[in-house]
């Protein structure tokens, strides 16, 4: 089973929000709860939390990338 990270709206009048930077590579294995990547919404620099543990198989957002609020970053596969 796959489980994607999403962009999440951080404040009501959040859009969209920049990859700042990946602390995980593809390929890696993550647990739920682990910071997994940095991004930055309205001036304030957040790091997500992975949503289920498993491995990170793909990336969807490249670091630079703006990513509307609910679209896909990432994919975890359970092992």
């Amino acid at each position: 089973m796959v489980k994607e990270l999403v962009m999440p709206r951080l404040s009501s009048t959040m859009k969209e929000g920049r990859v700042v930077k990946w602390l995980k590579k593809e390929g890696e294995r993550v647990e739920a709860g682990e910071p997994i990547v940095e991004i930055e919404a309205e001036k304030v620099t957040t790091k997500l939390e992975a949503p289920a543990s498993g491995i990170l198989v793909k990336i969807l957002a490249p670091e630079g990338a703006i990513v509307p609020v609910g679209k896909p970053l990432a994919q975890i596969a359970e092992e």
